[in-house]
């Protein structure tokens, strides 16, 4: 199974447009701009995540197919798999980010192009052809 598949079925659809704040807080912040939890399209967050001691978690039982991930200091997870943050470049006007991933099947290593937006949200990119991306906001935890 591919990873870049799994993480298509997981949700991790970090959807990005190409209307990029001037000053991203990905590449001026490091990984401090994606710190929290974040969810795509119109369920509540309370669904899928709940508070947890130094932010949130997801909820049990996982819904698998949830497009959500949470980003922890280098750790990005999503409710398959758990990510190293290898690494944070820009992009162009996109920020590229190499995480080392693993879910109970497979590991390997993920390319993820996503940007931050004047309203907060994120959107990720499929490639770099990809002009809308797919949006996703940050849930409080």
């Amino acid at each position: 199974m591919r990873i870049a598949g799994f993480f298509a079925a997981a949700g991790l659809g970090l959807g990005l447009a190409v209307s990029v704040a001037p000053l991203d807080a990905v590449a001026q912040g490091g990984l401090s701009g994606l710190q929290g939890a974040w969810l795509s399209g119109a369920t509540d967050c309370a669904e899928i995540y709940s508070p947890s001691g130094k932010g949130a978690s997801f909820k049990r039982p996982v819904d698998i197919f949830a497009p959500a991930f949470i980003v922890a200091g280098n750790r990005l997870r999503t409710p398959q798999a758990t990510c190293r943050i290898k690494s944070n470049r820009p992009a162009g006007d996109r920020q590229l980010l190499v995480l080392d991933c693993a879910n109970a099947v497979a590991g390997n290593e993920v390319r993820v192009l996503l940007a931050t937006q004047a309203d907060g949200t994120l959107r990720r990119y499929l490639n770099e052809r990809d002009t809308s991306g797919t949006e996703y906001k940050r849930c409080s935890g």
